[in-house]
């Protein structure tokens, strides 16, 4: 069978940050209840310049070759941040990237789900297309009112993953497991601008989803938690992943293959626990987190993936790491987060909470501020409009 992967991983997240330790003292909270409950030291906040379609733009462009421009012929924006109820925003970003114009463009939803949606749809097209490269993208912007019980699980960010023929970081196994179950958890009708959330059932229906999905995963390919590596999973916030492979850890398992998984599962929160919650990357940015912070990782590992989307859909599948893999990492990737703007709680609610304000024929102009190298500029009639920015370190 033809391996088909992940051959390169882009990533990008807002210029500014907010610490924990500021939100927690601004809301008389224990500084604990996030660093210890959620396992979060930190949250990335996104300007009203930074939107979905410049993450994404942002994080692929620093992996796109010309020639991967001139063979992606497929686009996929997965995200439940959608600035457009019509025009996806893979669009954009086609246009943004100067990808050939012989190419289809989508846009997934399904909570924080879609991504691995996407990457299924791709491997299919892949199978179908060997020659052929698709770009998934994953970018989000979570966003929950001030004071909320959401407010410390807040982020922005975006994933780009290329998918291909053998590829050199992972390949896929055929191993996928996918539930689907009607509730409601957390869900943002289009009337609103931050999500409804039930939260306690909400982290009962993402364990319970994966105890079950996991059962069923075990029976139909006889799976055991020691055939892993590593395992990665949704991240809304870091301690509620952890409690997700405390749920599936077994007594069968060795003390050393337990130490493995969780020193793993360690390296897999790192990019997260600065971050916050991306929505449709947070499983992704744990894969590649893991990837560059691991010690214990090699060739042939088998990685294991958990997928949760509220509303609710969740996956459970697999791949292996390709020899070599260590050479398609970023290694200053660190430096990049301690590079973001600290934010005062003030400047945070203030930055967080501006929305575009349109005159009567539906044009808006933005104060500058920083952001990755593409921006959103301005509105007018109605129409957003995204340019490169050459020089992005303005305040």
């Amino acid at each position: 069978m033809m391996p088909i992967g992940i051959d390169k991983i882009g990533f990008t997240t807002s210029q500014y940050v907010l610490n924990m330790s500021d939100l927690a003292q601004a809301r008389g909270e224990d500084p604990e209840k996030f660093s210890q409950g959620l396992l979060l030291n930190a949250l990335s906040i996104a300007p009203v310049t930074e939107d979905i379609i410049s993450l994404a733009a942002s994080a692929a462009d620093q992996i796109l070759s010309q020639e991967d421009k001139e063979k992606i012929d497929m686009v996929l924006l997965a995200t439940e941040s959608s600035v457009d109820q019509s025009k996806a925003g893979a669009v954009y970003i086609h246009s943004l990237l100067g990808i050939q114009p012989f190419a289809r463009s989508l846009e997934f939803k399904e909570a924080c789900y879609s991504a691995t949606a996407a990457l299924n749809y791709a491997k299919l097209h892949i199978e179908k297309h060997p020659e052929s490269r698709v770009l998934v993208l994953a970018s989000d912007i979570a966003k929950y009112g001030i004071g909320t019980p959401g407010e410390s699980t807040q982020g922005a960010g975006a994933l780009a993953l290329l998918v291909t023929k053998e590829p050199r970081i992972l390949t896929f196994n055929d191993d996928n497991i996918a539930q689907t179950r009607d509730i409601m958890d957390f869900w943002r009708p289009n009337y609103s601008t931050t999500p409804f959330v039930n939260g306690m059932y909400s982290t009962k229906q993402y364990l319970d989803s994966l105890k079950t999905t996991w059962a069923e995963y075990q029976k139909r390919f006889d799976g055991h938690l020691s055939d892993f590596a590593a395992f990665c999973f949704h991240i809304p916030f870091p301690k509620l992943a952890l409690k997700g492979l405390n749920k599936i850890m077994d007594k069968s398992l060795t003390a050393e293959k337990k130490a493995q998984l969780l020193e793993n599962f360690d390296a897999s929160i790192s990019y997260s626990s600065q971050v916050g919650n991306i929505y449709t990357g947070s499983l992704y940015l744990g894969f590649l987190s893991l990837l560059e912070n691991s010690t214990d990782l090699n060739a042939g590992d088998k990685i294991g993936f958990f997928s949760y989307g509220s509303g609710a859909v969740s996956e459970i599948f697999s791949g292996q790491l390709v020899e070599g893999y260590q050479d398609q990492l970023k290694d200053k990737r660190q430096q990049d987060l301690d590079r973001r703007q600290p934010l005062s709680v003030a400047d945070y609610e203030k930055l967080f909470y501006e929305e575009p304000q349109l005159d009567s024929a539906g044009n808006c102009q933005f104060q500058e501020y920083l952001t990755g190298p593409f921006a959103l500029t301005a509105i007018k009639e109605h129409q957003r409009q995204y340019q490169r920015v050459i020089n992005h370190d303005k305040t």
